[in-house]
Protein backbone atom coordinates (compact mmCIF):
# COMPACT_ATOMS: atom_id res chain seq x y z
CA UNK A 1 0.00 0.00 0.00
CA UNK A 2 1.48 3.34 -1.06
CA UNK A 3 2.34 5.84 1.98
CA UNK A 4 -0.86 7.74 2.54
CA UNK A 5 -2.98 7.19 -0.41
CA UNK A 6 -5.34 5.25 1.75
CA UNK A 7 -5.15 7.58 4.29
CA UNK A 8 -8.73 8.98 4.80
CA UNK A 9 -9.16 12.46 4.75
CA UNK A 10 -13.46 13.29 5.94
CA UNK A 11 -16.11 10.78 6.34
CA UNK A 12 -19.34 12.08 5.77
CA UNK A 13 -21.67 12.91 8.79
CA UNK A 14 -24.53 10.55 9.21
CA UNK A 15 -22.46 7.70 7.03
CA UNK A 16 -21.93 4.14 8.06
CA UNK A 17 -18.27 4.69 8.57
CA UNK A 18 -19.15 7.81 11.17
CA UNK A 19 -21.41 5.56 13.01
CA UNK A 20 -19.07 3.34 13.39
CA UNK A 21 -15.93 5.66 14.86
CA UNK A 22 -14.12 5.69 11.64
CA UNK A 23 -11.84 8.94 12.10
CA UNK A 24 -10.19 11.25 9.76
CA UNK A 25 -6.17 10.52 9.56
CA UNK A 26 -6.42 6.72 9.61
CA UNK A 27 -5.55 4.18 6.87
CA UNK A 28 -7.86 1.69 5.26
CA UNK A 29 -5.87 -1.44 4.95
CA UNK A 30 -8.22 -3.86 4.02
CA UNK A 31 -11.86 -4.94 3.59
CA UNK A 32 -13.45 -8.47 4.63
CA UNK A 33 -9.73 -9.44 4.92
CA UNK A 34 -9.42 -8.07 1.03
CA UNK A 35 -6.42 -6.07 0.51
CA UNK A 36 -7.80 -2.59 -0.81
CA UNK A 37 -4.88 -1.41 -3.26
CA UNK A 38 -7.06 1.33 -4.46
CA UNK A 39 -10.38 3.49 -5.15
CA UNK A 40 -11.82 0.24 -7.20
CA UNK A 41 -11.14 -2.27 -4.31
CA UNK A 42 -12.87 -0.43 -2.28
CA UNK A 43 -15.62 0.49 -4.22
CA UNK A 44 -16.04 -3.26 -5.12
CA UNK A 45 -15.75 -4.94 -1.52
CA UNK A 46 -17.98 -2.10 0.34
CA UNK A 47 -20.67 -2.77 -2.05
CA UNK A 48 -22.01 -5.99 0.11
CA UNK A 49 -24.17 -5.20 3.20
CA UNK A 50 -22.29 -4.79 6.81
CA UNK A 51 -18.63 -5.43 5.60
CA UNK A 52 -15.30 -5.47 7.84
CA UNK A 53 -12.63 -2.64 8.08
CA UNK A 54 -9.22 -3.03 8.83
CA UNK A 55 -7.67 0.34 9.62
CA UNK A 56 -4.37 1.67 10.86
CA UNK A 57 -4.49 4.73 13.69
CA UNK A 58 -2.05 7.13 13.39
CA UNK A 59 0.26 5.72 16.15
CA UNK A 60 0.52 2.32 13.95
CA UNK A 61 -1.83 0.19 16.21
CA UNK A 62 -4.75 -1.46 14.01
CA UNK A 63 -8.27 -2.41 14.91
CA UNK A 64 -11.01 -4.31 13.08
CA UNK A 65 -14.61 -3.01 12.88
CA UNK A 66 -18.17 -4.13 11.19
CA UNK A 67 -20.12 -1.20 9.31
CA UNK A 68 -23.80 -1.50 9.66
CA UNK A 69 -25.04 -0.38 6.27
CA UNK A 70 -27.25 -1.44 3.13
CA UNK A 71 -25.75 -3.02 0.03
CA UNK A 72 -24.48 -0.40 -2.83
CA UNK A 73 -24.67 2.50 0.28
CA UNK A 74 -21.81 4.46 0.25
CA UNK A 75 -19.62 3.91 3.63
CA UNK A 76 -19.06 7.72 3.83
CA UNK A 77 -14.99 8.17 3.33
CA UNK A 78 -13.00 10.36 1.36
CA UNK A 79 -9.59 9.87 1.20
CA UNK A 80 -6.47 11.97 0.42
CA UNK A 81 -5.46 10.78 -3.01
CA UNK A 82 -9.15 10.04 -5.28
CA UNK A 83 -7.72 6.93 -6.74
CA UNK A 84 -6.02 5.96 -3.40
CA UNK A 85 -3.11 5.16 -5.69
CA UNK A 86 -0.96 7.45 -8.07
CA UNK A 87 -2.96 7.84 -11.85
CA UNK A 88 -1.13 5.38 -14.01
CA UNK A 89 0.44 7.39 -17.48
CA UNK A 90 0.64 6.85 -20.58
CA UNK A 91 3.35 4.65 -22.34
CA UNK A 92 2.53 5.97 -25.95
CA UNK A 93 4.22 8.07 -28.49
CA UNK A 94 1.15 8.66 -30.96
CA UNK A 95 1.28 10.78 -33.77
CA UNK A 96 -1.74 12.82 -33.30
CA UNK A 97 -1.55 13.32 -29.75
CA UNK A 98 -2.64 16.83 -28.27
CA UNK A 99 -0.28 16.84 -25.64
CA UNK A 100 2.97 17.11 -27.94
CA UNK A 101 1.19 19.64 -29.38
CA UNK A 102 1.08 22.03 -26.83
CA UNK A 103 3.00 25.17 -26.11
CA UNK A 104 6.24 25.04 -23.14
CA UNK A 105 5.48 27.63 -20.28
CA UNK A 106 1.55 25.85 -19.65
CA UNK A 107 0.60 24.79 -16.16
CA UNK A 108 2.33 21.69 -15.45
CA UNK A 109 -1.19 19.27 -15.13
CA UNK A 110 -2.06 20.12 -18.83
CA UNK A 111 1.04 17.87 -20.24
CA UNK A 112 -0.24 14.92 -18.25
CA UNK A 113 -1.31 12.31 -20.30
CA UNK A 114 -3.51 9.53 -17.94
CA UNK A 115 -3.67 6.04 -19.51
CA UNK A 116 -5.62 4.45 -16.72
CA UNK A 117 -8.34 2.02 -16.83
CA UNK A 118 -9.70 2.74 -13.05
CA UNK A 119 -10.14 6.65 -14.82
CA UNK A 120 -11.71 5.10 -17.43
CA UNK A 121 -14.30 3.37 -15.38
CA UNK A 122 -15.26 6.47 -12.60
CA UNK A 123 -14.46 9.57 -14.99
CA UNK A 124 -15.19 8.56 -18.53
CA UNK A 125 -11.53 9.41 -20.13
CA UNK A 126 -10.24 7.01 -22.63
CA UNK A 127 -7.14 4.72 -22.50
CA UNK A 128 -5.05 2.70 -25.19
CA UNK A 129 -4.76 -0.36 -23.26
CA UNK A 130 -1.12 -1.07 -23.25
CA UNK A 131 0.40 -0.35 -20.17
CA UNK A 132 -2.14 -3.16 -18.18
CA UNK A 133 -0.48 -6.01 -16.86
CA UNK A 134 -1.76 -9.74 -16.99
CA UNK A 135 -3.06 -8.92 -13.02
CA UNK A 136 -4.49 -5.84 -14.20
CA UNK A 137 -6.73 -7.24 -17.37
CA UNK A 138 -7.91 -10.38 -15.07
CA UNK A 139 -9.14 -7.70 -12.02
CA UNK A 140 -10.73 -5.73 -14.84
CA UNK A 141 -12.69 -9.16 -15.51
CA UNK A 142 -13.32 -10.43 -11.87
CA UNK A 143 -14.39 -7.12 -11.13
CA UNK A 144 -16.57 -6.38 -13.98
CA UNK A 145 -15.20 -3.32 -14.33
CA UNK A 146 -17.49 -1.93 -16.52
CA UNK A 147 -17.93 0.00 -18.87
CA UNK A 148 -14.50 1.62 -19.94
CA UNK A 149 -13.61 3.72 -22.55
CA UNK A 150 -11.08 2.19 -25.28
CA UNK A 151 -8.68 4.22 -28.16
CA UNK A 152 -8.94 1.98 -30.71
CA UNK A 153 -8.19 4.28 -33.85
CA UNK A 154 -7.25 0.84 -36.12
CA UNK A 155 -8.02 -2.80 -35.15
CA UNK A 156 -5.25 -3.36 -37.57
CA UNK A 157 -2.23 -4.17 -35.22
CA UNK A 158 0.90 -2.94 -37.58
CA UNK A 159 -1.06 0.09 -37.85
CA UNK A 160 -1.91 0.63 -34.28
CA UNK A 161 1.62 0.23 -33.39
CA UNK A 162 2.71 2.95 -35.72
CA UNK A 163 -0.20 5.55 -34.90
CA UNK A 164 0.42 5.05 -31.09
CA UNK A 165 3.97 4.65 -31.34
CA UNK A 166 3.93 1.61 -28.96
CA UNK A 167 5.11 -1.54 -30.95
CA UNK A 168 3.41 -3.25 -28.02
CA UNK A 169 0.15 -1.31 -29.08
CA UNK A 170 -1.31 -4.44 -31.14
CA UNK A 171 -1.82 -6.36 -27.79
CA UNK A 172 -4.39 -3.77 -26.90
CA UNK A 173 -6.66 -5.25 -30.19
CA UNK A 174 -6.27 -8.96 -28.04
CA UNK A 175 -7.26 -7.26 -24.97
CA UNK A 176 -10.12 -5.79 -26.16
CA UNK A 177 -11.28 -9.03 -27.88
CA UNK A 178 -10.92 -10.07 -24.18
CA UNK A 179 -12.83 -7.76 -22.52
CA UNK A 180 -15.76 -8.30 -25.05
CA UNK A 181 -15.54 -12.24 -24.48
CA UNK A 182 -16.46 -11.33 -20.67
CA UNK A 183 -18.89 -9.20 -20.81
CA UNK A 184 -17.42 -6.09 -20.29
CA UNK A 185 -19.13 -3.40 -22.22
CA UNK A 186 -16.93 -1.20 -24.40
CA UNK A 187 -17.11 2.25 -25.74
CA UNK A 188 -14.80 3.36 -28.40
CA UNK A 189 -13.16 6.18 -30.39
CA UNK A 190 -11.41 6.05 -33.35
CA UNK A 191 -9.39 9.64 -34.17
CA UNK A 192 -9.50 9.62 -37.54
CA UNK A 193 -6.41 10.75 -39.79
CA UNK A 194 -6.74 11.35 -43.21
CA UNK A 195 -4.10 9.38 -45.35
CA UNK A 196 -3.33 6.95 -42.46
CA UNK A 197 -6.51 5.08 -40.82
CA UNK A 198 -9.45 6.90 -42.84
CA UNK A 199 -11.47 5.18 -45.81
CA UNK A 200 -10.29 1.37 -46.34
CA UNK A 201 -8.79 1.26 -43.01
CA UNK A 202 -11.41 2.80 -41.32
CA UNK A 203 -13.77 0.15 -42.99
CA UNK A 204 -11.79 -2.54 -41.61
CA UNK A 205 -11.69 -1.14 -37.89
CA UNK A 206 -15.52 -0.60 -38.06
CA UNK A 207 -16.20 -3.95 -39.27
CA UNK A 208 -14.03 -6.02 -36.75
CA UNK A 209 -15.66 -3.50 -33.91
CA UNK A 210 -18.94 -4.73 -35.35
CA UNK A 211 -17.78 -8.01 -34.74
CA UNK A 212 -17.74 -7.09 -30.74
CA UNK A 213 -20.98 -6.57 -30.44
CA UNK A 214 -23.09 -6.20 -28.31
CA UNK A 215 -20.23 -5.61 -25.90
CA UNK A 216 -18.99 -2.20 -28.05
CA UNK A 217 -21.77 -0.72 -27.07
CA UNK A 218 -21.17 2.94 -29.10
CA UNK A 219 -17.77 4.35 -31.14
CA UNK A 220 -16.98 7.91 -31.81
CA UNK A 221 -15.19 8.39 -34.92
CA UNK A 222 -13.25 12.08 -34.53
CA UNK A 223 -11.63 14.08 -36.48
CA UNK A 224 -7.58 14.92 -35.38
CA UNK A 225 -6.77 18.13 -33.92
CA UNK A 226 -3.81 19.70 -35.36
CA UNK A 227 -2.59 22.81 -33.64
CA UNK A 228 0.09 24.79 -35.00
CA UNK A 229 2.73 23.50 -32.61
CA UNK A 230 3.88 20.59 -35.09
CA UNK A 231 7.57 21.05 -35.63
CA UNK A 232 9.21 17.62 -35.35
CA UNK A 233 6.21 15.32 -35.68
CA UNK A 234 4.45 13.15 -38.09
CA UNK A 235 3.23 14.86 -40.85
CA UNK A 236 -0.43 14.72 -40.47
CA UNK A 237 -3.35 16.17 -42.69
CA UNK A 238 -6.00 18.18 -41.69
CA UNK A 239 -9.36 17.05 -42.78
CA UNK A 240 -10.81 19.62 -45.76
CA UNK A 241 -14.50 19.74 -46.67
CA UNK A 242 -13.95 17.20 -48.92
CA UNK A 243 -12.32 14.29 -46.74
CA UNK A 244 -15.06 15.58 -44.15
CA UNK A 245 -17.54 14.46 -46.19
CA UNK A 246 -16.58 10.87 -47.50
CA UNK A 247 -15.78 10.05 -43.71
CA UNK A 248 -19.09 11.13 -42.63
CA UNK A 249 -21.42 9.30 -45.45
CA UNK A 250 -18.76 6.59 -45.24
CA UNK A 251 -19.65 6.21 -41.11
CA UNK A 252 -23.05 6.72 -41.66
CA UNK A 253 -23.47 3.66 -44.40
CA UNK A 254 -21.64 1.34 -42.12
CA UNK A 255 -24.13 2.64 -38.87
CA UNK A 256 -26.98 1.91 -40.86
CA UNK A 257 -26.03 -1.60 -41.98
CA UNK A 258 -25.39 -2.02 -37.93
CA UNK A 259 -28.91 -0.82 -37.04
CA UNK A 260 -30.70 -2.68 -39.71
CA UNK A 261 -29.17 -6.02 -38.12
CA UNK A 262 -28.97 -5.49 -34.75
CA UNK A 263 -30.78 -1.88 -33.93
CA UNK A 264 -27.86 -0.34 -33.20
CA UNK A 265 -25.67 2.48 -35.34
CA UNK A 266 -23.02 1.44 -33.01
CA UNK A 267 -20.68 4.20 -34.88
CA UNK A 268 -21.11 8.03 -34.91
CA UNK A 269 -19.14 10.66 -36.60
CA UNK A 270 -18.99 14.03 -34.13
CA UNK A 271 -20.45 16.92 -34.47
CA UNK A 272 -16.66 18.86 -35.81
CA UNK A 273 -16.70 16.39 -38.47
CA UNK A 274 -20.31 17.13 -39.68
CA UNK A 275 -19.13 20.82 -39.18
CA UNK A 276 -16.10 20.47 -41.22
CA UNK A 277 -18.20 18.71 -44.09
CA UNK A 278 -20.76 21.40 -44.11
CA UNK A 279 -23.42 19.07 -43.22
CA UNK A 280 -26.12 19.23 -40.52
CA UNK A 281 -26.56 16.87 -38.12
CA UNK A 282 -28.62 14.18 -37.67
CA UNK A 283 -31.68 14.02 -36.33
CA UNK A 284 -32.40 13.24 -32.22
CA UNK A 285 -33.64 9.83 -32.58
CA UNK A 286 -30.50 9.07 -34.79
CA UNK A 287 -28.10 9.28 -31.97
CA UNK A 288 -29.77 6.55 -29.30
CA UNK A 289 -29.77 8.11 -26.44
CA UNK A 290 -26.71 10.02 -27.00
CA UNK A 291 -23.92 7.38 -26.11
CA UNK A 292 -21.07 9.41 -26.97
CA UNK A 293 -22.07 12.99 -25.94
CA UNK A 294 -18.39 13.91 -24.17
CA UNK A 295 -16.79 13.33 -27.94
CA UNK A 296 -19.00 16.09 -29.18
CA UNK A 297 -21.41 12.95 -30.91
CA UNK A 298 -24.48 14.74 -30.97
CA UNK A 299 -24.03 17.71 -28.56
CA UNK A 300 -25.28 20.44 -30.93
CA UNK A 301 -28.80 18.00 -31.87
CA UNK A 302 -29.12 17.95 -28.13
CA UNK A 303 -28.74 21.25 -27.98
CA UNK A 304 -31.20 22.36 -30.52
CA UNK A 305 -33.57 19.42 -28.78
CA UNK A 306 -33.31 20.93 -24.84
CA UNK A 307 -33.05 24.79 -26.06
CA UNK A 308 -36.75 24.05 -28.67
CA UNK A 309 -38.21 22.53 -25.51
CA UNK A 310 -37.54 25.02 -23.30
CA UNK A 311 -38.25 27.88 -25.51
CA UNK A 312 -41.83 25.54 -25.88
CA UNK A 313 -42.35 26.63 -22.21
CA UNK A 314 -40.87 29.57 -21.70
CA UNK A 315 -43.20 32.61 -20.76
CA UNK A 316 -42.08 36.44 -21.54
CA UNK A 317 -41.00 38.97 -22.20
CA UNK A 318 -37.71 39.19 -22.39
CA UNK A 319 -35.49 41.40 -20.61
CA UNK A 320 -34.01 42.77 -23.59
CA UNK A 321 -30.26 43.20 -21.67
CA UNK A 322 -27.99 44.17 -24.46
CA UNK A 323 -25.62 41.45 -23.50
CA UNK A 324 -23.18 38.94 -25.23
CA UNK A 325 -21.76 35.33 -25.89
CA UNK A 326 -18.14 34.57 -26.63
CA UNK A 327 -17.74 31.05 -28.36
CA UNK A 328 -15.75 28.65 -30.81
CA UNK A 329 -16.11 29.39 -34.39
CA UNK A 330 -17.14 25.93 -34.67
CA UNK A 331 -20.40 26.60 -32.06
CA UNK A 332 -20.82 30.22 -33.21
CA UNK A 333 -23.60 29.54 -35.87
CA UNK A 334 -25.57 27.45 -33.79
CA UNK A 335 -25.70 30.13 -30.93
CA UNK A 336 -26.88 32.46 -33.80
CA UNK A 337 -29.47 30.05 -35.73
CA UNK A 338 -30.90 29.67 -31.30
CA UNK A 339 -31.01 33.21 -30.80
CA UNK A 340 -32.68 34.69 -34.16
CA UNK A 341 -35.21 31.60 -33.20
CA UNK A 342 -35.69 32.58 -29.49
CA UNK A 343 -35.45 36.19 -31.30
CA UNK A 344 -38.66 35.38 -33.45
CA UNK A 345 -40.68 34.39 -30.41
CA UNK A 346 -39.18 37.70 -28.25
CA UNK A 347 -38.24 40.50 -30.47
CA UNK A 348 -36.67 42.11 -27.31
CA UNK A 349 -34.05 39.96 -27.11
CA UNK A 350 -30.16 41.97 -28.27
CA UNK A 351 -27.62 39.05 -27.75
CA UNK A 352 -24.45 39.60 -29.92
CA UNK A 353 -22.27 36.67 -31.02
CA UNK A 354 -18.53 36.47 -31.15
CA UNK A 355 -16.67 33.80 -32.18
CA UNK A 356 -13.33 33.81 -31.10
CA UNK A 357 -10.55 32.34 -33.68
CA UNK A 358 -7.86 30.73 -31.69
CA UNK A 359 -5.12 32.40 -32.56
CA UNK A 360 -3.23 30.56 -29.50
CA UNK A 361 -3.49 26.81 -30.88
CA UNK A 362 -4.10 27.54 -34.45
CA UNK A 363 -6.94 27.84 -36.92
CA UNK A 364 -7.51 24.69 -37.12
CA UNK A 365 -8.70 24.58 -33.58
CA UNK A 366 -12.30 25.79 -33.71
CA UNK A 367 -14.20 24.58 -30.38
CA UNK A 368 -15.12 26.33 -27.29
CA UNK A 369 -13.28 24.25 -25.03
CA UNK A 370 -9.58 25.52 -26.08
CA UNK A 371 -10.32 29.14 -26.04
CA UNK A 372 -7.83 30.89 -23.99
CA UNK A 373 -8.24 34.13 -21.73
CA UNK A 374 -5.60 35.89 -24.11
CA UNK A 375 -7.46 35.50 -27.01
CA UNK A 376 -10.51 36.54 -25.68
CA UNK A 377 -8.81 39.78 -24.61
CA UNK A 378 -7.44 40.51 -27.89
CA UNK A 379 -10.46 40.15 -29.84
CA UNK A 380 -12.98 41.65 -27.62
CA UNK A 381 -11.34 44.27 -26.14
CA UNK A 382 -13.31 47.84 -27.20
CA UNK A 383 -16.08 45.67 -29.15
CA UNK A 384 -19.39 46.84 -28.05
CA UNK A 385 -20.16 43.63 -25.36
CA UNK A 386 -22.87 45.36 -23.92
CA UNK A 387 -23.96 44.94 -20.02
CA UNK A 388 -22.06 41.38 -19.80
CA UNK A 389 -20.54 38.60 -21.66
CA UNK A 390 -20.97 35.00 -21.11
CA UNK A 391 -18.29 32.42 -22.27
CA UNK A 392 -19.50 28.52 -21.30
CA UNK A 393 -17.89 26.88 -18.55
CA UNK A 394 -15.99 24.14 -20.87
CA UNK A 395 -13.71 27.22 -21.14
CA UNK A 396 -12.57 26.53 -17.69
CA UNK A 397 -10.76 24.07 -15.14
CA UNK A 398 -12.62 21.96 -13.62
CA UNK A 399 -14.10 23.76 -10.40
CA UNK A 400 -12.20 26.89 -11.20
CA UNK A 401 -12.30 30.17 -13.04
CA UNK A 402 -9.35 29.75 -14.58
CA UNK A 403 -8.71 28.97 -18.75
CA UNK A 404 -6.06 27.28 -20.24
CA UNK A 405 -3.35 29.62 -20.09
CA UNK A 406 -4.84 30.67 -16.27
CA UNK A 407 -5.98 34.08 -17.23
CA UNK A 408 -9.19 34.11 -14.95
CA UNK A 409 -12.77 34.74 -15.13
CA UNK A 410 -11.46 38.22 -13.09
CA UNK A 411 -8.55 39.15 -15.32
CA UNK A 412 -11.22 39.10 -17.99
CA UNK A 413 -13.68 40.95 -15.93
CA UNK A 414 -11.19 43.52 -15.72
CA UNK A 415 -9.41 43.50 -19.12
CA UNK A 416 -12.56 43.99 -21.02
CA UNK A 417 -14.57 46.54 -18.88
CA UNK A 418 -17.74 44.42 -18.00
CA UNK A 419 -18.70 41.37 -15.99
CA UNK A 420 -17.64 38.06 -17.48
CA UNK A 421 -20.07 35.31 -16.56
CA UNK A 422 -19.49 31.97 -17.27
CA UNK A 423 -22.38 29.98 -18.07
CA UNK A 424 -23.86 26.53 -18.28
CA UNK A 425 -24.01 23.83 -21.09
CA UNK A 426 -27.68 23.08 -22.19
CA UNK A 427 -30.38 24.36 -23.83
CA UNK A 428 -32.58 25.64 -21.09
CA UNK A 429 -29.36 27.69 -19.79
CA UNK A 430 -28.70 29.29 -23.09
CA UNK A 431 -32.28 30.75 -23.35
CA UNK A 432 -32.21 31.80 -19.63
CA UNK A 433 -29.24 33.63 -20.81
CA UNK A 434 -30.93 34.92 -24.02
CA UNK A 435 -33.77 36.01 -21.79
CA UNK A 436 -31.75 37.57 -19.09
Amino acid sequence: MSGGMNTISSVDPGSPAQAAGIAPGERLKAVNGSRVRDVLDYMYYTYDPDPEFTLERPDGSEYTVRLRKEEGRSAGLEFQEYLMDSARSCANNCIFCFVDQMPPGMRDTLYFKDDDVRLSFLTGSYLTLTNLGEREVQRVIDLKISPINVSVHTMKPSLRCMMLGNRHAGRGIELLKRFADAGIELNCQIVCCPGINDRYQLDYTMRALSHLAPAVKSVAVIPVGLTKFREGLYPIKPFDKMSARRTVRQVERFGERCFRRSGSRIFFCSDELYLKAGLEVPEDSFYQGYPQLENGVGMLRLLYKEFEDALAGARGPARGSHISIATGVSAAGTIIRLRDMAKRRFPEIDVRVYPIVNDFFGHTIDVAGLITGRDLISQLRGRDLGERLYITNRMLKDGENVLLDDVTVEDLTRELGVPVVPMDNGGEPLLDVFLS
